[in-house]
């Protein structure tokens, strides 16, 4: 097996500003030589401040990266064989498109004909030929951005950073330019680092697709193992649409979820284990159901018949787009149908009180009675992240501990098993947290962070005013950015000792 060729290596880099805060904590990734790799995220996960640090305007805090083995860490940019295309083209406007693709040839000296050639060769490859001459403000938004990807590549760089490129598109030009970047990438056979939000250009450009957020890297992998086999909720989350609920994992490739037990492909999570299970909406297989009995063409409603009116469940098997087997079942009512151009999305409520979104080529409408079934396959079991929020304390006289730097009442069973000054781990369970909607109310106050629907409660992260994350089950709705007061009932605290 050939030994893979790295030309960049981005080894264990921070980046801290003066206020403290990171952008990028510790963060590590190799880049091979051709690849097409996206950088994923959303606003402030610090994906522009790593691709700013390879292009040199940015200096990492911590750690070192390297082009071609070579530390490049401290060199400037102008002296990496690097190019950054900017989400604002950057163009000059008092030049034409010749001379904007040319400029960076001339600050090299570099002789009028190669000058020539290798400008008229940048604008084929971008397909602006015919437009050497024109003024760039005359230019529409996919020109002038096919003109700054010229002026990047013209100068035949080893690596091209692209920093959302097609954020100023509208969503036409957007999709064409996108298949326009990968014939490029193809044609010119150098290494592409991308950086974005949307999820769909991503799957859709890279031969990887690196996940951030809060400055770390959440998972790198192919676009295929991104979407269906997602490490954790983030991810689940960011990417496409996602059904994630609590669940058990029982033992080997069988989980239990929204009360039911069903096969899966997954082992080695131990047994009666807590996970998180994700199900993808396209990967729901519905049907309706009226009276006790089926009714299935095709994954549309039958008119009643003789046929239809004496077959039971066991006797049914949907057609085509139902598998055949022996698989859980589950039943609900659509409370929802929205048209997506390709797909109708609805939502469907379970007997048991969990919603779930199915999307289907048929519309089933709101209050239809529907049978549900997922193959094993399609059921994607993750480690839980944290099974409660824990934080680090100091027991105190009166029967307090401090953590979060507040002093917090606990119950005297928790207590009397300590001794004022023992350090110890405070645990709380996400569903003990209280949120406030007057934010003074509470012993201490946050914004919500990051919300994650889990198909009968939410899950909350909230940012204390210090930066301290609290994790909350909650069946109230919250808004992203919501402040909110935050109290913990002593009865709520659990003290174990400090490992």
């Amino acid at each position: 097996m050939a030994k893979k060729e790295y030309i960049i290596e981005v080894n264990h880099v921070s980046k801290q500003f003066e206020d403290g805060k990171y952008a990028l904590n510790d963060v590590s990734l190799m880049v091979q030589k051709g690849e097409f790799v996206t950088i994923l995220g959303p606003s402030g996960c610090g994906k522009t401040t790593l691709l700013r640090c390879i292009a040199g305007f940015q200096v990492a805090t911590e750690g070192d990266i390297l082009l071609k083995g070579e530390d490049i860490t401290q060199t400037p940019p102008h002296q990496r064989p690097v190019n950054t295309v900017f989400q604002k083209y950057a163009l000059f406007p008092h030049l034409n498109v010749f001379d904007n693709v040319a400029f960076g040839l001339k600050l090299k000296k570099l002789d009028r004909d190669t000058i020539l050639k290798r400008v008229k060769q940048a604008l084929k490859t971008v397909g602006m030929s015919d437009y050497e001459f024109r003024d760039v403000d005359s230019l529409s938004g996919g020109q002038q951005q096919r003109v700054a990807i010229a002026r990047a590549i013209v100068n035949q760089p080893e690596v091209l950073l692209l920093d959302e490129p097609l954020a100023a598109l509208d969503l036409k030009m957007r999709k064409d330019m996108q298949l326009e970047l990968k014939e490029m990438h193809k044609k010119l056979g150098i290494t592409f680092i991308y950086v974005t939000h949307d999820q769909e250009e991503a799957l859709t450009l890279s031969d990887r697709v690196v996940v951030m957020n809060e400055g770390r890297i959440q998972q790198i992998g192919t676009p295929t193992d991104i979407y269906n086999e997602p490490v954790n909720c983030f991810v689940a989350d960011f990417i496409g649409e996602s059904n994630i609920l609590n669940g058990t994992m029982i033992r080997d490739k069988r989980v239990e979820f929204c009360d039911q037990e069903f096969d899966c492909v997954d082992k080695g999570f131990g047994e009666n284990t807590p996970v998180d299970v994700v199900i993808r909406p396209e990967d729901i297989y519905i049907w309706a159901v009226e009276s006790g009995k089926w009714k299935v063409e095709s994954g549309k409603l039958k008119e009643e018949s003789e046929e239809t009116a004496s077959l039971s469940e066991e006797d049914v098997d949907p057609e085509d787009r139902v598998p055949k087997g022996k698989f859980t079942k589950w039943y609900g009512t659509v409370e929802s149908s929205i048209f997506k151009g390709v797909h109708y999305e609805m939502v469907v409520k379970t007997e048991n009180g969990y919603e779930f979104m199915v999307q289907d080529y048929h519309e089933f409408a709101p209050g239809t009675e529907v049978g549900m079934l997922v193959k094993p396959e399609d059921i994607q079991v993750m480690h839980k992240e944290r099974l409660w929020n824990a934080f680090e304390g100091e027991m105190l006289e009166g029967g307090k501990v401090r953590f979060l730097d507040e002093d917090w009442d606990v119950s005297d069973n928790q207590a009397e098993k300590f001794s004022a000054g023992d350090k110890v781990e405070v645990r709380v369970a996400f569903e003990r947290v209280t949120l406030l909607d007057h934010e003074d109310d509470g012993v201490l106050s946050g914004d919500v962070h990051f919300i994650l629907y889990k198909g009968d409660h939410y899950h909350l992260t909230v940012r204390t005013d210090d930066g301290d994350d609290i994790y909350v089950d909650t069946n109230d709705v919250w808004d992203d950015g919501d402040r909110v007061g935050i109290q913990i009932a002593p009865s709520s605290i659990r003290l174990v000792k400090a490992e």
